[in-house]
Protein backbone atom coordinates (compact mmCIF):
# COMPACT_ATOMS: atom_id res chain seq x y z
CA UNK A 1 0.00 0.00 0.00
CA UNK A 2 1.83 3.32 -0.97
CA UNK A 3 1.45 6.38 1.91
CA UNK A 4 1.16 8.53 -1.35
CA UNK A 5 0.25 8.86 -5.14
CA UNK A 6 2.07 6.56 -7.32
CA UNK A 7 5.42 7.50 -8.55
CA UNK A 8 5.48 10.57 -5.93
CA UNK A 9 9.10 11.74 -5.12
CA UNK A 10 10.45 13.40 -2.31
CA UNK A 11 11.35 16.49 -3.67
CA UNK A 12 7.35 16.29 -4.10
CA UNK A 13 6.79 17.97 -0.55
CA UNK A 14 4.24 20.59 0.71
CA UNK A 15 5.14 24.36 0.74
CA UNK A 16 7.87 24.74 3.27
CA UNK A 17 5.65 26.46 6.49
CA UNK A 18 7.65 28.40 9.58
CA UNK A 19 6.78 25.77 12.17
CA UNK A 20 7.55 22.49 9.78
CA UNK A 21 10.87 23.97 9.22
CA UNK A 22 11.14 22.23 5.59
CA UNK A 23 13.27 25.33 4.54
CA UNK A 24 15.99 23.85 2.03
CA UNK A 25 18.68 25.16 4.25
CA UNK A 26 21.40 23.34 1.66
CA UNK A 27 20.19 19.55 2.90
CA UNK A 28 20.35 17.58 0.04
CA UNK A 29 17.63 14.30 -0.38
CA UNK A 30 17.53 11.69 -2.76
CA UNK A 31 14.32 11.44 -4.80
CA UNK A 32 12.48 8.10 -3.15
CA UNK A 33 8.95 6.55 -3.22
CA UNK A 34 7.32 5.51 -0.04
CA UNK A 35 5.42 2.29 0.45
CA UNK A 36 3.69 0.69 4.30
CA UNK A 37 4.57 -2.49 4.24
CA UNK A 38 2.84 -5.27 7.61
CA UNK A 39 4.97 -4.68 10.60
CA UNK A 40 6.01 -8.34 10.67
CA UNK A 41 7.13 -7.90 6.73
CA UNK A 42 9.08 -5.21 7.98
CA UNK A 43 11.46 -7.35 10.76
CA UNK A 44 12.34 -9.96 8.11
CA UNK A 45 13.09 -6.90 5.30
CA UNK A 46 15.39 -5.30 8.09
CA UNK A 47 17.47 -8.35 9.30
CA UNK A 48 19.36 -7.66 6.52
CA UNK A 49 19.91 -4.10 6.84
CA UNK A 50 23.36 -2.01 7.90
CA UNK A 51 21.34 -0.12 10.61
CA UNK A 52 18.75 -2.39 12.23
CA UNK A 53 18.59 -2.39 15.79
CA UNK A 54 16.20 -4.23 17.73
CA UNK A 55 14.20 -1.05 18.65
CA UNK A 56 13.23 -0.78 14.72
CA UNK A 57 11.63 -4.14 15.14
CA UNK A 58 8.00 -4.94 15.97
CA UNK A 59 8.93 -8.22 17.38
CA UNK A 60 10.60 -6.07 20.37
CA UNK A 61 7.86 -2.72 19.71
CA UNK A 62 5.02 -4.91 20.10
CA UNK A 63 6.01 -6.03 23.45
CA UNK A 64 8.11 -3.29 24.92
CA UNK A 65 5.37 -0.37 24.11
CA UNK A 66 2.03 -1.94 23.40
CA UNK A 67 -0.03 1.40 23.71
CA UNK A 68 1.56 2.44 20.54
CA UNK A 69 0.66 2.13 17.20
CA UNK A 70 3.64 0.33 15.10
CA UNK A 71 3.39 1.44 11.56
CA UNK A 72 6.62 0.16 8.85
CA UNK A 73 7.69 2.22 5.79
CA UNK A 74 9.91 0.91 3.57
CA UNK A 75 11.86 3.16 0.54
CA UNK A 76 13.26 2.69 -2.92
CA UNK A 77 15.39 4.39 -4.75
CA UNK A 78 14.11 3.36 -8.15
CA UNK A 79 13.54 -0.35 -7.75
CA UNK A 80 16.15 -0.40 -5.21
CA UNK A 81 14.99 -0.90 -1.15
CA UNK A 82 17.88 1.56 0.24
CA UNK A 83 15.94 2.17 3.66
CA UNK A 84 12.85 2.10 6.27
CA UNK A 85 11.73 2.27 9.59
CA UNK A 86 9.15 1.88 12.44
CA UNK A 87 6.81 4.50 13.34
CA UNK A 88 5.38 4.05 16.74
CA UNK A 89 2.47 6.21 17.21
CA UNK A 90 1.63 7.99 20.45
CA UNK A 91 -1.96 8.76 21.00
CA UNK A 92 -2.16 11.99 23.41
CA UNK A 93 -4.75 11.98 26.68
CA UNK A 94 -8.21 13.05 25.09
CA UNK A 95 -6.80 12.85 21.60
CA UNK A 96 -5.57 16.27 21.38
CA UNK A 97 -2.33 15.33 19.99
CA UNK A 98 -0.49 12.43 18.39
CA UNK A 99 3.27 12.10 18.37
CA UNK A 100 4.79 9.78 15.54
CA UNK A 101 7.98 8.37 17.30
CA UNK A 102 10.97 7.46 15.20
CA UNK A 103 13.70 5.85 17.79
CA UNK A 104 16.92 4.81 16.00
CA UNK A 105 15.61 5.41 12.81
CA UNK A 106 15.39 5.58 10.04
CA UNK A 107 17.63 3.03 9.06
CA UNK A 108 19.84 2.92 5.64
CA UNK A 109 20.20 -0.98 4.51
CA UNK A 110 23.45 0.08 3.18
CA UNK A 111 25.57 2.06 6.08
CA UNK A 112 28.42 2.54 3.76
CA UNK A 113 27.26 3.49 0.39
CA UNK A 114 28.29 7.49 -0.78
CA UNK A 115 24.77 9.13 -1.13
CA UNK A 116 24.17 7.85 2.63
CA UNK A 117 23.23 11.25 3.54
CA UNK A 118 20.90 11.90 0.76
CA UNK A 119 18.76 8.58 1.46
CA UNK A 120 18.43 9.81 4.91
CA UNK A 121 17.10 13.26 3.85
CA UNK A 122 14.79 11.79 1.55
CA UNK A 123 13.57 9.41 4.39
CA UNK A 124 13.20 12.33 6.70
CA UNK A 125 11.14 14.48 4.05
CA UNK A 126 8.99 11.57 3.52
CA UNK A 127 8.53 11.17 7.48
CA UNK A 128 7.77 15.12 7.43
CA UNK A 129 5.34 14.86 4.73
CA UNK A 130 3.00 11.77 5.88
CA UNK A 131 3.22 12.05 10.07
CA UNK A 132 3.52 16.36 10.19
CA UNK A 133 2.19 17.24 7.19
CA UNK A 134 -0.69 15.06 6.01
CA UNK A 135 -1.99 13.86 9.18
CA UNK A 136 -1.20 16.62 11.63
CA UNK A 137 1.45 14.96 14.29
CA UNK A 138 4.11 16.20 16.04
CA UNK A 139 7.06 14.26 14.44
CA UNK A 140 9.95 13.29 16.74
CA UNK A 141 13.02 11.45 15.63
CA UNK A 142 15.84 9.90 17.77
CA UNK A 143 19.07 9.44 15.76
CA UNK A 144 21.24 6.30 17.17
CA UNK A 145 24.57 7.06 18.61
CA UNK A 146 27.24 7.28 16.09
CA UNK A 147 31.17 5.59 16.41
CA UNK A 148 32.35 9.21 15.30
CA UNK A 149 33.05 12.62 16.97
CA UNK A 150 29.84 14.38 15.44
CA UNK A 151 26.20 12.47 14.40
CA UNK A 152 25.63 14.03 10.87
CA UNK A 153 22.02 12.38 11.53
CA UNK A 154 21.11 14.91 13.99
CA UNK A 155 23.34 17.69 12.13
CA UNK A 156 21.02 17.14 9.32
CA UNK A 157 17.86 17.54 11.36
CA UNK A 158 18.90 20.09 13.51
CA UNK A 159 20.16 22.16 9.58
CA UNK A 160 16.31 20.83 8.21
CA UNK A 161 14.44 23.15 10.92
CA UNK A 162 13.71 20.34 14.11
CA UNK A 163 14.10 21.36 16.87
CA UNK A 164 15.83 20.02 19.70
CA UNK A 165 13.78 17.73 22.44
CA UNK A 166 14.79 16.30 25.60
CA UNK A 167 17.72 13.95 25.66
CA UNK A 168 18.97 11.01 27.71
CA UNK A 169 20.45 11.81 31.48
CA UNK A 170 23.39 10.14 30.84
CA UNK A 171 24.26 10.31 27.35
CA UNK A 172 27.35 8.05 26.64
CA UNK A 173 27.80 4.81 24.67
CA UNK A 174 30.55 2.81 24.53
CA UNK A 175 31.44 1.51 21.24
CA UNK A 176 33.82 -1.40 20.51
CA UNK A 177 35.47 -1.73 17.56
CA UNK A 178 35.41 -5.20 15.74
CA UNK A 179 37.66 -6.78 12.79
CA UNK A 180 40.90 -6.57 14.79
CA UNK A 181 43.30 -9.88 15.04
CA UNK A 182 43.26 -11.16 18.59
CA UNK A 183 46.47 -9.44 19.10
CA UNK A 184 45.98 -5.95 18.23
CA UNK A 185 41.96 -6.23 19.77
CA UNK A 186 43.67 -6.70 23.00
CA UNK A 187 46.37 -4.38 22.52
CA UNK A 188 43.61 -1.63 22.09
CA UNK A 189 42.29 -2.50 25.97
CA UNK A 190 43.34 -0.06 28.34
CA UNK A 191 46.03 -0.75 30.53
CA UNK A 192 44.11 -1.92 33.56
CA UNK A 193 41.48 -3.73 31.42
CA UNK A 194 44.15 -5.74 30.52
CA UNK A 195 45.88 -6.41 33.47
CA UNK A 196 42.12 -7.66 34.72
CA UNK A 197 41.65 -9.79 31.57
CA UNK A 198 45.26 -11.78 32.00
CA UNK A 199 43.87 -12.17 35.98
CA UNK A 200 40.73 -13.57 34.45
CA UNK A 201 42.69 -15.85 31.75
CA UNK A 202 44.11 -17.97 34.76
CA UNK A 203 41.00 -18.67 36.71
CA UNK A 204 39.80 -21.32 35.15
CA UNK A 205 37.22 -19.57 33.41
CA UNK A 206 35.70 -21.68 30.18
CA UNK A 207 33.22 -19.31 27.60
CA UNK A 208 30.15 -20.62 25.91
CA UNK A 209 27.97 -19.92 23.38
CA UNK A 210 23.51 -20.97 24.22
CA UNK A 211 21.12 -21.77 22.79
CA UNK A 212 17.88 -19.91 23.00
CA UNK A 213 16.44 -22.62 25.42
CA UNK A 214 19.02 -22.20 27.64
CA UNK A 215 17.27 -18.37 28.57
CA UNK A 216 15.69 -19.87 32.29
CA UNK A 217 19.08 -20.16 32.78
CA UNK A 218 19.67 -16.77 32.08
CA UNK A 219 16.54 -15.69 33.62
CA UNK A 220 17.91 -17.63 37.44
CA UNK A 221 21.20 -15.51 36.94
CA UNK A 222 19.30 -12.15 36.09
CA UNK A 223 16.78 -12.54 39.17
CA UNK A 224 19.58 -13.75 41.46
CA UNK A 225 21.67 -10.36 40.56
CA UNK A 226 18.34 -8.19 40.67
CA UNK A 227 18.15 -9.50 44.20
CA UNK A 228 21.35 -9.35 45.16
CA UNK A 229 21.89 -5.06 44.58
CA UNK A 230 18.34 -4.56 44.48
CA UNK A 231 18.38 -2.12 41.88
CA UNK A 232 15.16 -0.83 40.14
CA UNK A 233 14.30 -2.27 36.62
CA UNK A 234 13.47 -0.65 34.09
CA UNK A 235 14.78 -2.59 30.78
CA UNK A 236 13.17 -4.11 28.34
CA UNK A 237 13.96 -7.54 29.69
CA UNK A 238 10.33 -8.89 28.47
CA UNK A 239 11.19 -8.25 25.09
CA UNK A 240 13.98 -11.19 25.23
CA UNK A 241 11.04 -13.99 24.46
CA UNK A 242 9.58 -12.65 21.51
CA UNK A 243 13.32 -11.62 20.20
CA UNK A 244 14.61 -15.47 20.65
CA UNK A 245 11.41 -16.68 18.98
CA UNK A 246 12.18 -14.46 15.59
CA UNK A 247 12.06 -16.74 12.16
CA UNK A 248 14.93 -15.09 11.23
CA UNK A 249 17.76 -16.43 12.58
CA UNK A 250 19.82 -12.98 12.43
CA UNK A 251 17.34 -11.31 14.63
CA UNK A 252 17.73 -13.54 17.20
CA UNK A 253 19.60 -12.33 20.36
CA UNK A 254 22.56 -14.93 21.14
CA UNK A 255 23.58 -15.83 24.36
CA UNK A 256 26.86 -16.38 26.13
CA UNK A 257 27.83 -18.11 29.34
CA UNK A 258 30.90 -17.75 31.46
CA UNK A 259 31.36 -21.48 33.26
CA UNK A 260 33.48 -21.77 36.90
CA UNK A 261 34.18 -25.34 38.08
CA UNK A 262 30.60 -26.12 35.87
CA UNK A 263 28.97 -23.56 37.57
CA UNK A 264 27.61 -20.46 35.84
CA UNK A 265 29.01 -17.31 36.94
CA UNK A 266 28.28 -14.64 33.96
CA UNK A 267 26.06 -14.41 31.30
CA UNK A 268 25.02 -11.97 28.36
CA UNK A 269 22.49 -11.04 25.95
CA UNK A 270 23.65 -9.41 22.61
CA UNK A 271 21.92 -8.48 19.82
CA UNK A 272 24.36 -9.42 16.26
CA UNK A 273 22.25 -8.12 13.29
CA UNK A 274 23.49 -5.11 11.45
CA UNK A 275 26.84 -3.62 11.38
CA UNK A 276 26.37 -2.67 15.10
CA UNK A 277 26.13 -5.46 18.04
CA UNK A 278 24.21 -4.15 20.87
CA UNK A 279 24.59 -6.09 24.55
CA UNK A 280 21.36 -6.11 25.72
CA UNK A 281 21.79 -7.77 29.15
CA UNK A 282 24.43 -8.96 31.35
CA UNK A 283 24.13 -10.99 34.51
CA UNK A 284 26.56 -12.07 37.20
CA UNK A 285 26.71 -14.13 40.58
CA UNK A 286 28.45 -13.70 43.71
CA UNK A 287 31.57 -15.29 42.32
CA UNK A 288 32.14 -13.50 39.15
CA UNK A 289 33.63 -10.38 40.48
CA UNK A 290 37.20 -11.72 42.20
CA UNK A 291 36.53 -14.17 39.16
CA UNK A 292 36.82 -11.28 36.76
CA UNK A 293 34.58 -12.69 34.84
CA UNK A 294 32.82 -10.06 32.78
CA UNK A 295 36.50 -9.01 31.69
CA UNK A 296 36.56 -13.10 30.13
CA UNK A 297 33.42 -12.76 29.05
CA UNK A 298 33.55 -9.57 26.91
CA UNK A 299 36.63 -10.68 25.59
CA UNK A 300 35.70 -13.64 24.20
CA UNK A 301 32.20 -12.09 23.25
CA UNK A 302 34.52 -9.60 21.24
CA UNK A 303 36.09 -12.21 19.49
CA UNK A 304 32.88 -14.66 18.74
CA UNK A 305 31.58 -11.49 16.87
CA UNK A 306 34.36 -10.67 14.94
CA UNK A 307 34.62 -14.46 13.25
CA UNK A 308 30.89 -15.01 13.22
CA UNK A 309 29.05 -11.64 12.19
CA UNK A 310 29.42 -8.46 9.42
CA UNK A 311 29.36 -6.32 13.05
CA UNK A 312 31.99 -3.68 12.75
CA UNK A 313 31.25 -2.41 15.97
CA UNK A 314 30.18 -3.95 19.44
CA UNK A 315 27.83 -1.36 21.56
CA UNK A 316 27.96 -1.59 25.04
CA UNK A 317 24.88 0.32 26.38
CA UNK A 318 25.37 2.93 28.93
CA UNK A 319 25.95 3.58 32.38
CA UNK A 320 23.28 5.17 34.03
CA UNK A 321 25.82 7.16 36.12
CA UNK A 322 27.38 4.74 37.91
CA UNK A 323 31.53 5.30 37.93
CA UNK A 324 32.71 1.71 38.00
CA UNK A 325 30.88 1.08 35.14
CA UNK A 326 32.23 3.64 33.18
CA UNK A 327 35.63 3.09 33.96
CA UNK A 328 35.02 -0.57 33.14
CA UNK A 329 33.50 0.20 29.67
CA UNK A 330 36.09 2.82 28.78
CA UNK A 331 39.14 0.48 29.42
CA UNK A 332 36.75 -1.95 27.03
CA UNK A 333 36.34 0.78 24.34
CA UNK A 334 40.26 1.35 24.65
CA UNK A 335 42.70 2.58 22.22
CA UNK A 336 40.54 1.85 19.21
CA UNK A 337 36.96 2.11 19.96
CA UNK A 338 34.57 5.27 20.66
CA UNK A 339 32.63 6.92 23.37
CA UNK A 340 30.13 8.84 21.27
CA UNK A 341 26.71 10.39 22.71
CA UNK A 342 22.90 9.64 22.10
CA UNK A 343 21.68 12.85 20.92
CA UNK A 344 18.38 13.92 22.13
CA UNK A 345 15.58 14.09 20.07
CA UNK A 346 14.40 16.50 17.34
CA UNK A 347 10.73 17.53 17.11
CA UNK A 348 9.06 19.08 14.55
CA UNK A 349 5.14 19.53 13.56
CA UNK A 350 3.53 21.74 10.48
CA UNK A 351 1.44 23.58 12.90
CA UNK A 352 2.02 25.04 16.49
CA UNK A 353 -0.32 23.11 18.66
CA UNK A 354 0.70 19.77 17.46
CA UNK A 355 4.18 20.95 18.39
CA UNK A 356 3.50 22.65 21.91
CA UNK A 357 1.10 19.64 23.12
CA UNK A 358 3.91 17.12 22.09
CA UNK A 359 6.58 19.06 23.31
CA UNK A 360 4.48 19.88 27.18
CA UNK A 361 3.97 16.05 27.08
CA UNK A 362 7.39 14.97 26.64
CA UNK A 363 8.38 17.61 29.21
CA UNK A 364 6.06 15.75 31.63
CA UNK A 365 7.22 12.57 30.88
CA UNK A 366 10.68 13.45 31.35
CA UNK A 367 9.71 15.17 34.81
CA UNK A 368 7.65 12.23 35.85
CA UNK A 369 10.97 9.71 35.09
CA UNK A 370 12.83 12.16 36.78
CA UNK A 371 11.50 12.22 39.75
CA UNK A 372 11.03 8.23 39.70
CA UNK A 373 14.31 7.72 39.78
CA UNK A 374 15.32 10.18 42.79
CA UNK A 375 12.64 8.20 44.90
CA UNK A 376 14.25 4.77 43.83
CA UNK A 377 17.66 6.21 44.09
CA UNK A 378 16.73 6.90 48.23
CA UNK A 379 14.13 4.22 48.61
CA UNK A 380 15.09 1.44 46.03
CA UNK A 381 12.77 -0.77 44.68
CA UNK A 382 13.21 -3.82 41.80
CA UNK A 383 11.39 -5.75 39.72
CA UNK A 384 12.30 -9.30 38.71
CA UNK A 385 12.41 -10.99 35.52
CA UNK A 386 9.72 -12.83 36.41
CA UNK A 387 7.39 -10.31 36.83
CA UNK A 388 8.40 -7.93 34.28
CA UNK A 389 7.33 -10.90 31.70
CA UNK A 390 4.04 -11.44 33.22
CA UNK A 391 3.07 -7.77 32.40
CA UNK A 392 5.40 -5.08 33.71
CA UNK A 393 5.51 -3.50 30.15
CA UNK A 394 6.15 0.13 29.66
CA UNK A 395 2.93 2.36 28.53
CA UNK A 396 4.97 4.97 26.96
CA UNK A 397 8.03 5.62 24.53
CA UNK A 398 11.06 4.73 27.06
CA UNK A 399 14.30 7.06 26.87
CA UNK A 400 16.98 4.57 28.10
CA UNK A 401 19.20 2.72 25.51
CA UNK A 402 19.13 -1.23 25.99
CA UNK A 403 20.74 -2.31 28.74
CA UNK A 404 21.22 1.26 30.53
CA UNK A 405 19.14 0.41 33.49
Amino acid sequence: MSLAADNQTIEEVAPARAWLGVERRGAARAELTVERVEPLAWDAMAADFDGVVQEQLYLYAETRWPSTEAEALVFRCGEEVVGGTLILIQRLPLRLAAIAVCKWGPVLKDNGRPDAELIYGGMIDALVREYAVRRGMMLSVLPRAFPGPANWQFEHLMARGFRRGSGLLFPNRYIVRLGLDETAQRKSFGQKWRYHLGKAEKAGLTFERGEPSQIREFDALYAAMSDRKNFPDHSAYETIDPLLAAECGRLRPELFFVRHGGEIVAGAVVFKAGDTAVYLFGATNDCALPLRAGYFMHDRIIRWLTENTDAKWYDLGGTDGFQGLHQFKKGMVGSAGVISQVPPAANTAARPLPLIIGTTACAARDGYHHLRRAIESRFGGKARPDQKRSGQKASEIDRSAAGEA
